[in-house]
């Protein structure tokens, strides 16, 4: 339990050595309130019987002399002494003989010290058992705090070793979400992450699921239809064009299966793109960047992109490999399904600690109740693997953004798609 890694341990041992600190400094300074106490009396007493004496000095010297008062526990003694060294205010000393100690007042009266003494055994002996009671007061404490530390720390680790618990009985058959009625206030953003991650770990599971029933399916099709077309021709003696005709769909086949190997190999592309560290740099110019770039590929159609890029500036920290993907699949969407001569508009602003990116273009406009970001769905007469929007939605979810695709609402043809990526303020920069 004592681990040096051990949570509990350290917090145990920071709290009891900051609780033992605070004991020790009160107890001294309650020892020594106590110790100035007790001896104090004693002092303005002697300096009572000096004033006294002093005036009795001024009357007769010699009975001064045998002045003494009983103070129940000890008695004050008094002696004349010759001044020697001149001594011109009162002066305290505390002298030990036999096991006893005493206080002795040296008062200086005209050219004599008027030296008062008495025996402060008792008093030194209360003040010793004072600090033995306070040692031993100081122990119990700091063992009663030792063993309320580790009540209090099994108590608010508890919640985390519910949570751990919990977590270890998860596995790819039970994704249950934690239930967070039962967790404490100040564990509710780590049960919401850890439900939120649930549901990620659920869906790309589901996801994985669909993805190789569809592998299975795209890739086993073609090769059935080719297995069948070559049974065909090899039943009888056939002309030479339809022996190239039969080659040439099978290269056909072979090369869309290429194509969606290609999409495949591309899923494990990005899989590794999701661990690539996140850097500071400015979207709207890397924005501005990839548009740039996709220019060329719209010319070559006939179409134009035009864009209106808000703010000037904004750093964010990204994973750029992602964030191309996502982007270019858009674009490429947006210059596919668009006519000859259109234009394509994208757009950003900063609204709500939200950057939302818009790619609008004219084209024919999508199916609003299919899922489009599902594996192997092909819409339009477009060809493709039908893994783009797919690959689209995973890099979005491994950068916690979300992204959407809809119809234009402005009387217009064409779809409009959308990201939104949170802003952190804590790690925002702009120059």
């Amino acid at each position: 339990m004592f681990s040096q890694k051990s949570l509990r341990s350290k917090f145990i041992l920071q709290l009891a050595s900051a609780s033992a600190m605070l004991i020790i400094i009160f107890s001294t300074m309650l020892y020594h309130y106590i110790k100035v106490n007790i001896f104090e009396n004693v002092v303005q007493i002697l300096n009572q019987h000096a004033i006294k004496i002093s005036q009795i000095y001024e009357i007769d010297k010699e009975i001064s002399s045998f002045y003494s008062q009983d103070l129940g526990h000890s008695i004050v003694t008094t002696n004349i002494i010759e001044n020697k060294y001149d001594l011109k205010k009162p002066k305290y000393l505390k002298t030990e003989l036999e096991n006893r100690t005493f206080l002795e007042l040296q008062y200086p009266v005209k050219s004599d010290l008027i030296v008062l003494k008495t025996d402060t055994t008792f008093y030194d002996n209360i003040v010793s058992q004072i600090l033995v009671d306070i040692i031993i007061i100081n122990v119990t404490m700091s063992l009663l705090i030792i063993f309320y530390a580790m009540f209090l720390s099994r108590t608010i680790l508890l919640p985390i070793k519910i949570l751990s618990r919990r977590l270890s009985k998860l596995d790819e058959t039970v994704l249950t979400h934690i239930d967070e009625t039962s967790i404490p206030i100040e564990f509710k953003p780590l049960s919401k992450g850890i439900n939120r991650l649930i549901d990620r770990i659920h869906t790309f599971m589901e996801y994985q699921k669909e993805l190789f029933i569809g592998i299975a399916h795209e890739l086993k099709t073609p090769l059935a239809v080719m297995k069948t077309k070559n049974e065909v021709t090899l039943l009888k003696d056939r002309e030479k064009e339809k022996y190239i005709e039969a080659l040439q769909n099978n290269n056909n086949s072979i090369n869309n299966m290429n194509k969606m190997i290609s999409s495949i190999l591309e899923i494990g592309r990005q899989e590794d793109a999701q661990f690539e560290p996140a850097v500071k740099k400015d979207i709207i110019a890397y924005l501005r960047e990839i548009c740039t770039n996709f220019q060329i590929l719209a010319k070559a159609k006939g179409q134009n992109i035009k864009t209106d890029l808000k703010p000037v500036e904004l750093y964010m920290n990204i994973q750029p490999q992602l964030f191309l993907h996502i982007l270019q699949n858009f674009l490429q969407n947006a210059i596919k399904f668009s006519k000859e001569g259109s234009n394509i508009y994208v757009k950003s602003e900063a609204r709500n600690k939200i950057l939302k990116i818009y790619v609008i273009d004219e084209g024919i406009g999508i199916n609003e109740d299919a899922d489009l970001f599902a594996p192997f769905k092909r819409y339009g007469n477009e060809g493709g693997a039908g893994l783009g929007l797919f690959l689209a939605k995973g890099a979005a979810q491994a950068m916690n953004a979300k992204i959407s695709i809809k119809n234009r609402t402005d009387g217009k043809s064409g779809a409009v798609a959308k990201i939104e990526l949170p802003i952190d303020l804590r790690n925002l920069d702009k120059n």
